[in-house]
C-alpha cells in the first residue's frame, strides 16, 4: 500500500473507535464485524509485520507517539490509509486491559479458516490439539511448531482461539505462519469425524499419552513414517480415553526422577523436535 495513513492525536481512549482496543473481549472482537471472521489484535511491530505478510487486513493501529518514526515506521509505509491512534506514553499506560510493552497494536480482520484437506494435502507432519483451553499453551504450541518443522496444526471444536491476543503474543506471530484449522465446529465433531477424518487423509495417528501399551517418543518406527499426526491433549487430563485408543501408536516421553509428565507446551516441544524436524 502506498496512501498515507491518518495519524490521530489522542486525548481521551473515550472514543468508540477505540473500542476494539480498550474494551472488546477476545470474545466479542470475534463476532465484532463478519460473524465468520470477526477482529484479532496484534501487538509489536514484528507481529504485526508477520501477520501482514500472511495477508491480514489491518483496520486501525494504536501506538504511542514515539513509535511514529521509530519501530512502527517501516509498519506505517504499509498499513495504507487505516486509522492510527496515538498519544503519550502516560495516556496510552492507562488504556484498560493492555500493557503497551511493545508501543503498538493493530485491530485486523479474521481471514475465513481453511479447509483442513486443503492445508494437510502435502504434508508430512501435523499437531492436533485436543481442548486445550490456556491461551498460553497454545502460542507456545504454534511457537514450537513453527520452530520444529510442523507443517500443520488442527484444532479440536473445544480448543481455544489460536488468534486470543495472548496466544498470539506467546506465539509471536507464528500463528499467522503455521496454517491451521479446526476439525469440525460442533463438540460432537471430535473425536469420531475428526480421527477419521485424519485416517482419510493419509496419517498415522501418535497420541501423546501414559498408558500401559504406550511406545516411547525414541521408538525407532515413529520418525520413519511418512505422514504423522501427534495429538496433544487438555492440561488437565490430557487425551481422552476414546481418543488414545483410536490411535495408532500411544507414545510417552521417557522421564528422569521420578517425574510422570510434562506441561503440554514442554511436551509439544519434545514431541516436534524428535518426531517432526528430522
Amino acid at each position: 500500500m502506498s496512501q498515507t495513513p491518518q495519524i490521530i492525536e489522542l486525548h481521551t481512549l473515550d472514543l468508540p473507535e477505540l473500542a476494539v482496543f480498550t474494551s472488546l473481549t477476545d470474545t466479542r472482537l470475534r463476532a465484532k464485524t463478519e460473524p465468520e471472521q470477526g477482529i484479532l489484535i496484534a501487538e509489536s511491530p514484528k507481529v504485526i509485520a508477520t501477520a501482514l505478510d500472511a495477508g491480514y487486513r489491518p483496520i486501525s493501529l494504536l501506538m504511542e507517539r514515539r513509535q511514529i518514526e521509530g519501530p512502527a515506521k517501516a509498519i506505517l509505509e504499509r498499513v495504507g490509509e487505516v486509522p492510527v491512534y496515538t498519544g503519550d506514553r502516560a495516556l496510552l499506560a492507562s488504556l484498560t486491559g493492555y500493557t503497551l510493552t511493545r508501543g503498538v497494536l493493530c485491530a485486523m480482520h479474521r481471514k475465513p479458516l481453511p479447509d483442513a484437506g486443503t492445508i494437510c494435502r502435502d504434508a508430512r507432519r501435523v499437531a492436533v490439539l485436543e481442548n486445550i483451553v490456556d491461551t498460553t499453551n497454545v502460542g507456545a504450541i504454534f511457537r514450537s511448531a513453527a520452530a520444529l518443522g510442523v507443517d500443520a496444526v488442527l484444532l479440536t471444536p473445544s480448543c481455544c482461539d489460536p488468534l486470543g491476543r495472548r496466544a498470539i503474543r506467546v506465539s509471536m506471530g507464528t500463528v499467522f505462519q503455521v496454517p491451521w484449522t479446526r476439525l469440525g465446529n460442533d463438540p460432537a465433531d471430535w473425536p469420531g469425524p475428526g480421527m477419521a477424518l485424519l485416517r482419510r487423509m493419509g496419517f498415522v495417528t501418535a497420541a501423546m499419552a501414559l498408558s500401559d501399551d504406550s511406545v516411547s517418543l525414541r521408538d525407532p518406527r515413529l520418525p520413519g513414517i511418512p505422514k504423522l499426526a501427534v495429538l496433544l491433549g487438555s492440561e488437565g487430563d490430557g487425551l481422552s480415553h476414546e481418543t488414545i485408543a483410536a490411535c495408532d501408536y500411544t507414545v510417552r516421553i521417557p522421564m528422569a526422577h521420578g517425574v510422570d509428565s510434562l506441561n503440554v507446551a514442554a511436551a509439544s516441544a519434545v514431541a516436534f523436535w524428535q518426531l517432526c524436524g528430522q
